[in-house]
């Protein structure tokens, strides 16, 4: 039987794999949603749909981004780019949050009972924060390199995005290699895992003061 703790680390690479393939494939064919809309959480892919939901969030959000920042577009585009910023936003945490769960019940039927120790050590953020993090970088690694591949651009601009480039796929290695450690760290007892919440409040109506300021001032006029 197949160690658990390697099966999650396999199926992680996995989906930093197809990260990788899918922002070549969007950028050929960008789909029109999500890749997934539908995800049983006991199916072998769950996980592998999910990582892929959150990346379209970033991939989407990388675009919307590059348009909001243009000068040569009328303020009505300029705030429905701000207006879909915040709506692949709270998508992109929802997905972080899918992510995290769906690794916790991996995992949970094979954590330690009892702790390696009678303090175990929590991480600064979760998996599903860590693999939204290497989708981001995965993101900027592609369109580093399709800088150096410009040809309308001098040597030097080709020469220092190479040497970014090659920073990032260092730094990306590296933090791919702390998820499967900190995989490791949590099904020997030695970090504890836990589930944590954004709960973000500017898209809630009911918690964000500048909405339901104002919807309150309409009802009383």
């Amino acid at each position: 039987m197949t160690d658990p703790c390697r099966k999650i680390q396999t199926a992680l690479m996995l989906c930093f794999d197809a990260q990788t393939q899918a922002v070549t494939e969007w950028h050929i064919a960008e789909p029109k949603d999500m890749p997934f809309s539908d995800v049983d959480a006991d199916a072998e892919d769950s996980l592998l749909r999910l990582v892929l939901n959150q990346h379209y969030m970033n991939y989407n959000l990388w675009h919307v981004e590059d348009t909001a920042r243009r000068k040569d577009v009328s303020a009505d585009v300029i705030a429905d780019c701000k207006y879909r910023i915040d709506k692949l936003n709270q998508q992109r945490n929802d997905c972080m949050e899918q992510v995290d769960g769906c690794l916790m019940r991996r995992m949970a039927p094979h954590l330690p009972l009892c702790p390696a120790d009678d303090s175990p050590r929590r991480n600064t953020e979760s998996l599903g924060m860590a693999v939204d993090r290497i989708s981001i970088l995965t993101l900027k690694v592609y369109h580093y390199e399709e800088q150096t591949q410009r040809i309308d651009v001098d040597a030097s601009h080709i020469k220092e995005c190479q040497k970014k480039l090659a920073a990032l796929q260092e730094q990306r290695s590296d933090l791919i290699q702390a998820v499967l450690d900190l995989v490791q760290d949590y099904m020997s007892g030695c970090k504890q895992p836990k589930l944590y919440f954004q709960f973000k409040m500017y898209n809630d109506p009911s918690l964000n003061p500048e909405l339901y300021a104002n919807k309150n001032k309409d009802r009383y006029k």
